[in-house]
């Protein structure tokens, strides 16, 4: 053990490097979102601190190569670690309520919060090099050495992480666990433990254990409207109580975005885009079979399955966590034989299925930063081809209707047009400007509208959104040309 102690640091501390890295996206996706720009973001701080890091320990290392010094620097990593949890509350969320700009906020929370830690650890390495170069005329073939063990162990802590640390732990528990691991590592470099240097690990064990206790509490304590707080395999997800207008919902968010709602007495849907969904039983009044891709809380779903009792509705959820967390706490049957589920990413599933359906819904945007691969011409090909002759999609897009916003609808309606045989546009909110952002529905039908005039009366104050004279002058987004999302 003690011969390659300083690779199983080298090893471990890349590891732990880009686990804090994968940490930093999660703990900061509530406040600014996972978009492609701040990953951008995020993956550009921690690569500054990381070269500043290599610079600061290679000079440390010249003028003080000692085993003690690299184990005193590894304890440092391990207390500044200590105090994401704390900082998230304290920095992070305070950060994000004074301005809207998410970049700002994502650059001076990974600066300050993930930066530091990330700097620690990348001191590891050049201070390996200089401990374990016993002939110089071999530095090539060291340095070689110790960077390979780095970068391996950032790719087993890449993967570990991501594919089953994240979603069995979550973010605080591996917080600690770094911190811990960061710890155990710096009591092996040490030489010389007496009684005094004994003392004072075991209180700092202690202080990092609280201080991690402490975020916890500190988060709640300022967070009470949060029920959960759950880490999945692409999420950070909460839960939420929210009170107002005499009418107690239940949220579910991801990243910065309400996903879903429901009144919490009546068990009814809170977003008033859902309710045009129904619009598919005005426009095929034959419709048996319908698809939802983007379950979240599945408050659609269960009012489907309430309403339309001789009709089957199948769920694409590429995230197996929602589909708990929906069954938990809002209300979800997924033991009805008319609901079939599949864990399963909404393009792939459009690319492989063979089931055949009246209807496809769309629901996984979450914002102006969409998946892009479910707004193409191919995406919608393969949408119409999972359609029954006269089938119909309805697919609800945020965005404004003039303005800077409104590239995603701009982009979309053309798109539809190339696809489908009618496309129709509807505003789900009157609102005092075209150019907020909300809440648009966009309809293309294959073949002809099948259209149950029984139905209009019903759903006239929907229908009278309609936009007749949208039109856009972009050009058709293509898996090759995707201007939009995220």
């Amino acid at each position: 053990m003690r011969k390659y102690d300083i690779e199983i640091t080298v090893f471990l501390c890349g590891a732990l490097g880009m686990a804090i890295e994968l940490v930093a996206a999660r703990v900061l996706s509530p406040y600014v979102g996972s978009s492609n720009l701040i990953w951008t973001t995020i993956i550009g701080v921690m690569l500054i601190s990381m070269s500043i890091g290599y610079w600061i320990g290679g000079k440390l290392a010249d003028k003080d190569p000692h085993r003690n010094r690299l184990s005193s620097l590894i304890l440092i990593g391990a207390i500044f670690t200590s105090f994401i949890p704390l900082l998230e509350t304290g920095l992070v969320k305070s950060l994000s309520s004074i301005t809207q700009n998410m970049v700002v906020v994502a650059l001076i929370s990974s600066a300050t919060v993930f930066g530091i830690p990330s700097f620690v650890l990348a001191t590891v390495s050049p201070y390996a090099v200089k401990l374990k170069d016993k002939e110089p005329e071999n530095i090539g073939k060291l340095s070689g050495k110790i960077s390979s063990i780095s970068t391996i162990g950032s790719i087993f802590g890449t993967f570990t992480a991501g594919f089953l640390l994240i979603p069995t732990f979550g973010t605080r528990t591996i917080i600690l666990g770094i911190c811990i691991v960061l710890i155990i590592l710096s009591i092996i470099l040490y030489e010389n433990k007496n009684k005094k240097y004994i003392l004072m690990i075991t209180l700092l064990i202690i202080s990092i254990i609280m201080l991690n206790i402490l975020g916890e509490i500190y988060f709640y304590r300022n967070n009470k409207d949060i029920i959960a707080d759950v880490d999945s395999e692409y999420s950070r997800i909460w839960v939420k109580s929210l009170a107002g207008n005499k009418i107690s919902y239940k949220t579910l968010q991801v990243d910065t975005g309400v996903e879903s709602y429901i009144d919490q007495e009546t068990g009814e849907m809170g977003s008033k885009y859902l309710y045009y969904y129904d619009l598919f039983e005005y426009f095929q009044k034959n419709a048996k079979s319908t698809l939802l891709i983007g379950g979240a809380a599945y408050t659609y779903p269960t009012h489907y399955i309430d309403k339309y009792k001789d009709k089957t509705i199948d769920v694409s959820e590429i995230d197996s966590k929602m589909t708990e967390l929906a069954v938990e706490h809002f209300n979800l049957d997924i033991k009805n034989p008319r609901l079939k589920i599949y864990h399963q990413d909404g393009r792939s599933f459009l690319n492989n299925s063979t089931n055949k359906y009246d209807c496809i819904l769309i629901d996984a945007f979450k914002g102006l930063n969409a998946p892009f691969e479910l707004t193409t011409y191919e995406a919608m090909q393969n949408t119409k081809q999972r359609l029954n002759e006269n089938g119909i999609v309805i697919t609800n897009i945020i965005s404004s209707l003039k303005g800077k916003d409104a590239d995603f609808i701009n982009y979309e309606y053309v798109t539809y047009k190339a696809v489908f045989d009618d496309v129709k546009v509807f505003k789900v909110s009157n609102r005092e400007s075209e150019e907020e952002i909300q809440n648009v529905i966009l309809i293309g039908i294959k073949g002809k509208s099948n259209i149950d005039m029984t139905k209009q009366e019903q759903y006239q104050d929907l229908l009278e959104n309609e936009i007749k004279d949208f039109s856009s002058d972009k050009k058709v987004v293509t898996d090759n040309y995707a201007p939009i999302g995220n």
